[in-house]
């Protein structure tokens, strides 16, 4: 009877203790683990062991915007800058002079002298202007004896000597009386600079005997006082 009741009494431990273990709480998870990590209980024998569990961060599915094509499609290049060195071309100051130059009538019977107002920048110029004003007259009743068709081909002057290189065409020849009034016009012409102390008449290079054929020709003519 006694055997009976003892394991009747062990029975109801049994159940008893079985009960317990069937109602026991399992530990709530640690709080103070940072956001996407889990823990896993495992109750062994009466111990709680938390195991850690990382969790995988979630992949950005969000798109990274490439920068690459907006900035290659908005970059501008600026060309150096560039300084100028271009200078400002001066030209020099012609300066005018009213001359005494001499003509002959429609007869070829004397000289007249007329006004003409010459434009030049050095002294060779001044004596070319001269020269033209000789060729050209604003009077028609004012001849000249030097044509257009004569070429002044240079001047020179040195020392007090001018000395003027023409060429001569035929159509441009006088008869004897032009050709003394010709070169009395370019002798007063000349001589009334006063730096002008000789003056010498080549033709073509040329020292000639006479210009025209008709009268002889000083190499070189002098002023007359």
């Amino acid at each position: 009877m006694n055997k009976k009741i003892w394991i009747a009494a062990l029975l109801v431990t049994v159940m008893a203790v079985a009960a317990g273990c069937g109602s026991k709480p399992t530990a709530a998870p640690n709080q103070s683990q940072g956001a996407g990590t889990e823990t896993n209980v495992t109750e062994v024998e009466g111990e709680t062991i938390t195991e850690p569990v990382t969790a995988e961060p979630e992949e950005n599915t969000t798109p990274t915007e490439s920068t690459e094509g907006s900035s290659e499609g908005t970059t501008t290049t600026t060309p150096p800058s560039e300084t100028s060195t271009e200078t400002p071309v001066t030209s020099e100051s012609n300066q005018k002079k009213t001359i005494t130059v001499f003509y002959t009538d429609e007869e070829e019977l004397e000289l007249h002298k007329a006004s003409a107002e010459i434009s030049y920048a050095s002294d060779d110029a001044k004596y070319k202007a001269a020269f033209e004003s000789l060729q050209q007259s604003k009077d028609a009743k004012l001849v000249p004896l030097w044509a257009k068709e004569i070429e002044l081909k240079s001047v020179q002057f040195k020392d007090g000597a001018l000395t003027l290189d023409i060429h001569l065409p035929d159509t441009a020849r006088l008869g004897a009386g032009g050709e003394s009034y010709a070169l009395d016009a370019l002798k007063q012409t000349f001589f009334q600079f006063d730096e002008v102390k000789s003056l010498d008449l080549l033709v073509d290079g040329q020292q000639s005997e006479s210009l025209m054929g008709h009268v002889d020709l000083e190499h070189p003519m002098t002023r007359s006082e």
